[in-house]
């Protein structure tokens, strides 16, 4: 539920899943994400305007980024899944 917590929550989240899952887990999110940059939904931009709204802090993060802070602490994108209600499943592997 990495779409209310402060980014710096969720750098937190990956460094430290990068140290307790041993080499070839993975580390799971589910939600909404944006796809470079945009929304992939009108129902995803509402939802993340009604959170920015709540605490400026949240919001809907974008799959680029948080491949990119994955990838800095050891993770590898292996799969996104489409999912019910414009979420995505997503599985990041850690590298041996």
């Amino acid at each position: 539920m990495i779409h209310i917590a402060p980014w710096p929550a969720v750098e937190g989240l990956v460094e430290g899943a990068a140290h307790h899952i041993v080499d070839g887990g993975f580390l799971y999110f589910y939600g909404p994400f944006k796809r470079g940059g945009k929304h992939t939904a009108e129902s995803n931009a509402a939802f993340d305007a009604n959170l920015r709204a709540r605490n400026a802090a949240w919001g809907v993060r974008d799959l680029d980024a948080v491949e990119a802070l994955a990838n800095r602490h050891g993770f590898q994108l292996e799969q996104t899944h489409q999912m019910p209600a414009n979420n995505l499943s997503v599985v990041f592997r850690l590298k041996p």
